[in-house]
Formats: C-alpha cells, sequence, structure tokens
C-alpha cells in the first residue's frame, strides 16, 4: 500500500504541531509502514529532530498517529 509519512514536533504548551518532513512510501502492512517510519526518522535530513509521525494512506486517511523513542530518532547520528 502506498503511504505518506509526516514527521513533526509538538508543542507542549498548545500541543501546536510543526511538520519537519513528508515523505512518501510502499509498505506491505501497518507495521512495515511504522518500521519505514522510524527508520526515516533516523536517516532523513530534517531541520529539528522530530518527537511523533502520522502515517496515511493513499486516501488520507491516518492509519497510525504516535511518539517517536528519542534514543530511537538519534541513534546513528553525531551528537551537535
Amino acid at each position: 500500500m502506498k503511504i505518506l509519512i509526516e514527521f513533526y514536533c509538538t508543542r507542549e504548551t498548545d500541543d501546536a504541531h510543526a511538520v519537519l518532513g513528508r515523505e512518501t512510501a510502499e509498505a506491505a502492512d501497518l507495521d512495515d509502514a511504522i518500521e519505514i517510519a522510524r527508520v526515516l526518522a533516523g536517516t532523513l535530513n530534517m531541520p529539528q529532530r522530530p518527537d511523533a509521525m502520522t502515517i496515511a494512506d493513499a486516501n488520507g486517511a491516518t492509519l497510525y498517529s504516535g511518539a517517536l523513542a528519542t534514543q530511537a530518532v538519534n541513534e546513528g547520528r553525531p551528537a551537535s
């Protein structure tokens, strides 16, 4: 299935979302889509490290929305 992944940061004071990146991909199922998103969160060059993501299908229906573990996102990246 074709999926759209949005990575974003959430501001705690008012729950505002700032989208940091969007990627499309092909996934076999939801578990595969989540794994693809987690890998991309650690490898994409985004202006900030995302703290959450949303995965939608080709029709725009949200399939998954959740927080990213900081350790998994930062894994493999040099400290700045």
